[in-house]
């Protein structure tokens, strides 16, 4: 079984889309917070949650579940303006 389930990461986000991306994002982010572990401080946030796994995706996906990770849609606005 997938630990945590996928209906209560999907009951945190809009669509599948949106958690498969903010998923890859975090388990990026937490990859380079292992790499660039002992080069000194570094601006990558380290994970969220105590956890036994070692994937940072799973890392990524119990931080979700947790809400200690949520996303923040834009308004259309606000990315015409970024552009």
């Amino acid at each position: 079984m997938i630990h945590p389930p996928i209906e209560d990461l999907l009951d945190k986000v809009d669509s599948k889309f949106t958690l498969v991306t903010l998923a890859a994002k975090r388990g990026r982010q937490i990859n380079s917070y292992f790499n660039q572990l002992g080069e000194g401080l570094g601006a990558i946030v380290p994970p969220q949650v105590t956890s036994v796994s070692r994937k940072p995706l799973s890392i990524a996906l119990e931080e979700i579940a947790a809400n200690k990770i949520q996303f923040k849609r834009l308004d259309e606005d606000t990315e015409e303006a970024a552009s």
